[in-house]
Formats: C-alpha cells, sequence, structure tokens
C-alpha cells in the first residue's frame, strides 16, 4: 500500500502521469494552501485567488499524462501562479476598457459606429473563448447556449448521459468565467 503523504513532489508526478488520482490528491493537498496564500497576496480577493488554484489544478488533471516536470515541482507551481496572476491582471485591464466603452455607448452624443465596431469586438472575444474550450465540451456547450437545447436533449443528440451534459456545461461555465470575468456574467448569465 502506498502512503501518499511520504511521496517526494517528483513521484508524484510519475504516479499522476500514470492518471493516479490519489497521487493529484495529494499534490492538491500539499500545495493548494501555499499557493492560495501566495495568489490573494497578489490579488487581494479571496474568490479570484480561489478560482486561480482551482483552474490551474484542473489544467494540471487534464494535462496530467503529458506534463513533464524538469525541475522542482514547487517552482513550476509558484509560475504557474504567477503566470495565471498576470494573465488576468491584463484580461481585467481589457475589462476595465470594456465597461469604460459601456458607459461611452450609453451616452446619447455617442458614435453609434464606434459601439458596433466595440461590439463586434466583444462577440469576437468571446467565441474566441468559446472556440478555445475542449472539442467536446464546445459541442455540448454550444448546443445548450446557442441552440438553447435542453440537457436530455443534447444527451440524446450525442449519444452520451444527461449527467455528462450537465458537467460539460458547468465544466464550460466555470472556464468562460475564468477567461471572460464580467463579460460572462453579462453574457451567459441574463440568457
Amino acid at each position: 500500500m502506498v502512503i501518499y503523504n511520504a511521496i517526494s513532489d517528483e513521484d508524484l508526478v510519475l504516479l499522476l502521469n500514470n492518471g493516479d488520482r490519489l497521487a493529484f490528491t495529494q499534490l492538491y493537498e500539499r500545495y493548494k494552501y501555499l499557493l492560495y496564500v501566495h495568489a490573494l497576496r497578489r490579488l487581494r480577493n479571496e474568490a479570484e485567488a480561489e478560482d486561480l488554484i482551482h483552474d490551474l489544478f484542473a489544467t494540471i488533471w487534464n494535462r496530467h499524462e503529458t506534463l513533464n516536470l524538469k525541475g522542482r515541482l514547487q517552482g513550476y507551481l509558484y509560475t504557474a501562479v504567477r503566470n495565471r496572476i498576470f494573465k488576468l491582471m491584463a484580461h481585467k485591464n481589457v475589462e476595465s476598457e470594456y465597461i469604460s466603452s459601456f458607459h461611452q455607448a450609453i451616452e446619447p452624443t455617442a458614435n453609434i459606429t464606434d459601439y458596433l465596431v466595440r461590439e463586434a469586438q466583444m462577440a469576437a472575444m468571446i467565441e474566441k473563448e468559446i472556440a478555445a474550450l475542449p472539442p467536446k465540451m464546445r459541442e455540448v456547450f454550444e448546443l445548450s447556449r446557442k441552440q438553447h437545447l435542453s440537457h436530455k436533449e443534447i444527451a440524446e443528440q450525442l449519444n452520451i448521459s444527461e449527467q455528462t451534459v450537465s458537467k460539460q456545461v458547468t465544466n464550460a461555465l466555470k472556464i468562460l468565467k475564468t477567461r471572460l470575468g464580467l463579460l460572462f456574467y453579462l453574457i451567459f448569465l441574463i440568457k
């Protein structure tokens, strides 16, 4: 019987590469709090820090078979968190620009052409993020949100369970929430 909390990071990564969920759980338990505190110090927002860490570990699990860590796991994780923080901050800047553009568009003197260009840019950004979803998840999401099919109809059409449909839609929404931030709420939750 393997005692996971006594195994080195390198051995846990090897087990993780082979799909060992307990090794993944041990890595998560070993580093989640440290990484959370690190992210929280930079972001100063508990929900964003928590989402960032969950997203990181979801990515690690999704890529566990191809995860090739040369060097120390701890360094890799901290770098991954730092990069995600930078990406989130850059995304917040874009978000601020779009919010600002919405305020300008609401003004009666706003130029309708400018508004239409910004709307097209926003739609392109949203479509780009949807297109970046894993293929099966994207297909389920588009059937749900664009064609307005029920989970049961999607399950029948794709010959999968309703539970799988529900999970795929939930995961897609989580990914898009992380990537699109405020735009996510304006678009998908209002529908």
